[in-house]
């Protein structure tokens, strides 16, 4: 996965980036398809706001989160990333499982 982590009107410390990136580690771990994924934090004086995208083989996620905290804002979207994620995965597994269903309704 080729990740991309970008600020606005914030320091882009280690411990942000380490973070961010150990965090879509758990996506990749769910759904091993991720070509590239590009995660933006911004701070607009109290709001903190993490969003971003990611190219799925087959599909475009996109998901962002405000938060007073940036690490809770970041927690929010990952979490709305994994849930797209895996109804991706989902539908892509049942979409197999319907077409071997009808290949043997058709057969007997």
């Amino acid at each position: 996965m080729n990740l991309n982590i970008s600020g606005h009107h914030i320091d882009m410390t280690d411990a942000l980036h380490d973070y961010v990136a150990s965090k879509m580690g758990r996506i990749e771990r769910h759904f091993d398809h991720v070509i590239d994924a590009e995660v933006v934090l911004e701070v607009e004086k109290v709001r903190h706001k993490a969003e971003a995208t990611m190219q799925l083989r087959g599909a475009t996620v996109h998901a962002e989160s405000t938060q007073d905290d940036m690490y809770a804002a970041i927690d929010c979207m990952i979490d709305k990333l994994d849930r797209q994620t895996r109804r991706h995965k989902e539908k892509a597994k049942d979409h197999h499982n319907r077409q071997a269903r009808h290949i043997n309704l058709d057969a007997g």
